[in-house]
């Protein structure tokens, strides 16, 4: 294979890998399952995340990433080792250069880490870019523009929000709260309310089947089981969308409250491009329902959500791997 360029998109929950000319090839859970005894590991991806909360003490599945960064180096390495084989083959006459999406409010240690573990999985070069700017040229936004651009990237583990003018960032702020903190806020409300207690992964079914940022007239229901907290027993409830509604509201105020506060730091002649224009949300978290118009509501600023929103960042580094020499200056810092 002579393909040398892959873009990550190495995510809190998904990860998602683009070729150029290809476009994307992979896009598999951020998920490991390691023997505890031998700290050896058994699965990655989709296989690792079929075995979330079905394990027993010998095997232990967890996310390597944390809030967007790294949290378990090693395993974080052979991650993306298995990504760059599952797409470009093991038996490579040459290294790729790789490029690995990262959240804006990275230190430098935690890019370190991401060059570090890229290079340790087999890439000959890595480069990092940041994910709202991304985020923006996947959503086929005009980065290099003079006028004011307003993103929103909701993943799993964090949410960014920046302003983009002339190909690089104006104002931005980053919050580790996302879709993974919603999965903990439904979780938390059914065992507050009906005292069942359920996993992560039906905490995520819920958001992701009834998930609504706004109250419905039309209420739609969703069967779930869990256990007891009182009985010990399995036990099945209904959960209506009002509900979810109600237990995200939390966490969709504090990101509302990121967003406002970018607003009030832009200069006043990209505040005036933005109203105009607004804003683009981007990331698995703009597939919640009713969340632009929820947003649209809190900020006054008009809201839209990009096409195909959980791929954004993946296609923004497909741009950018396309016309490297280009984007260099601008998006990447490399080690």
């Amino acid at each position: 294979m002579f393909i040398k360029k892959i873009g990550i998109d190495l995510g809190t929950c998904n990860s998602l890998v683009f070729l150029p000319g290809r476009g994307v090839i992979l896009q598999e859970p951020s998920v490991v399952a390691v023997t505890v005894n031998e700290n050896k590991i058994l699965a990655v991806g989709e296989e690792a995340k079929e075995m979330t909360g079905r394990t027993p003490d010998t095997i232990r599945v967890y996310r390597p990433l944390k809030d967007g960064v790294i949290a378990d180096f090693r395993v974080t390495q052979a991650m993306l080792r298995y990504y760059i084989e599952k797409s470009l083959g093991s038996f490579r006459l040459f290294k790729p250069e790789v490029l690995i999406a990262v959240p804006v409010g990275i230190t430098s240690t935690e890019r370190r880490a991401v060059i570090e573990a890229g290079l340790g999985a087999g890439a000959k070069e890595v480069f990092v870019a940041k994910e709202p700017i991304l985020a923006a040229i996947g959503a086929g936004i005009p980065i290099n523009a003079c006028s004011g651009q307003l993103i929103v990237d909701i993943g799993g583990g964090t949410a960014e929000v920046a302003v983009i003018s002339l190909g690089g960032i104006v104002t931005w702020k980053s919050v580790r709260i996302a879709g993974d903190k919603m999965n903990q806020a439904i979780s938390d409300f059914v065992r507050k309310k009906y005292n069942l207690a359920i996993g992560e992964s039906t905490a995520e079914e819920i958001k992701i089947k009834i998930g609504t940022a706004l109250p419905e007239k039309e209420q739609k229901y969703l069967e779930i089981r869990g256990r007891d907290l009182l009985l010990g027993l399995p036990r099945t409830i209904k959960i209506s969308s009002n509900e979810v509604c109600e237990a995200i509201s939390d966490v969709l105020a504090e990101i509302i409250q990121i967003i406002k506060l970018v607003l009030r730091e832009t200069p006043p002649e990209l505040s005036a491009d933005i109203m105009d224009k607004g804003m683009v949300i981007s990331g698995g978290g703009a597939q919640l329902r009713n969340i632009d118009e929820k947003i649209s509501q809190e900020t006054g600023v008009p809201c839209f959500i990009a096409e195909e929103p959980m791929l954004c960042v993946a296609k923004g580094t497909g741009v950018v791997l396309e016309n490297l020499e280009v984007y260099k200056k601008s998006t990447m810092s490399k080690k």
